[in-house]
């Protein structure tokens, strides 16, 4: 029953697990199926999936890719001294049969990486005060008793704030 409300909410949250029982096995194939690598590799682009917000140990990613070869999806050739992992047609079949599922996955991964960003030293210069607006917005809409007209009055103030920061966007042609 939590799983189901975990995955309802989009995954484990920004801090805790991200990937429900089975699912590092189903990006770990996902991303053999795109183009074969060594471990190492795979470990990479996952990370990258995530845009470095989520960092898989080698303790995760070994092991599932000797499941996956045990189960027969995956196969092993050795390459320079390194095991580099092929899908096998078991293993195409297995993308193909859970294709929603990992588009799924991968949305996750987007919005996560989204977060990313707030890595960054500079980003707490921005969130701080944005997070001030957001307590200000929510006393007021408390001490009104959630009235209409206030609430109506905060959602323009957010969205003109929005609209002015977004023309600060030199990618939105000024």
């Amino acid at each position: 029953m939590m799983m189901n409300a975990r995955r309802a909410s989009g995954g484990y949250g920004p801090t805790g697990r991200f990937f429900g029982p089975g699912e590092l096995r189903l990006a770990v194939l996902a991303l053999i199926a795109e183009r074969p690598g060594h471990g190492y590799d795979v470990m990479s682009r996952l990370s990258d999936r995530f845009n470095g917000t989520y960092e898989p140990s080698a303790g995760s990613i070994y092991p599932t890719l000797q499941l996956l070869e045990d189960e027969g999806l995956v196969r092993v050739e050795q390459d320079e001294g390194r095991k580099v992992h092929h899908v096998t047609d078991d293993g195409r079949r297995a993308v193909e049969e859970q294709a929603d599922e990992i588009e799924r996955l991968w949305g996750r991964a987007a919005s996560r990486g989204e977060w990313g960003m707030f890595r960054d030293p500079q980003a707490a210069e921005i969130v701080a005060p944005a997070l001030r607006l957001v307590k200000a917005a929510v006393k007021a809409l408390a001490h009104t008793h959630g009235d209409p007209q206030v609430v109506e009055r905060i959602q323009q103030i957010f969205v003109e704030a929005r609209r002015r920061v977004e023309e600060l966007d030199p990618r939105r042609g000024r």
